[in-house]
């Protein structure tokens, strides 16, 4: 578990999912973030949310050490690609990058 200490930026999406395409979206942003944990330095977590009232809402957050960090992971050859694989099965994304501000815990 990390502490608030260990983020220094958050990544985040925002995924519209085309309809019938919802498990492969999950599996290729697993697959996208799996490789993310393994080449990205800086990377802390990442997680992946569904609207309980709409099944193809999904919602993406990336923790990271620093901001320098989530810049070099989008800036990485493979990134372009593997982000490509998810957006492709989606009607809207949107991504946005955040730094902490408060944490209650």
């Amino acid at each position: 578990m990390s502490t608030i200490t260990d983020v220094g930026a958050y990544s985040s999406g925002d995924w519209r999912v085309r309809a019938g395409s919802e498990d492969a979206f999950v599996d290729r942003w697993r697959e996208f973030l799996e490789w993310s944990r393994a080449s990205a330095p800086g990377f802390v977590s990442a997680r992946l949310v569904r609207d309980v009232d709409d099944a193809r809402h999904f919602l993406s957050i990336g923790e990271w050490q620093t901001e320098e960090a989530t810049a070099a992971w989008r800036g990485m050859p493979e990134f372009a690609a593997k982000l490509g694989a998810c957006r492709e099965l989606c009607e809207q994304v949107q991504a946005s990058a955040y730094t902490p501000v408060v944490r209650v815990a």
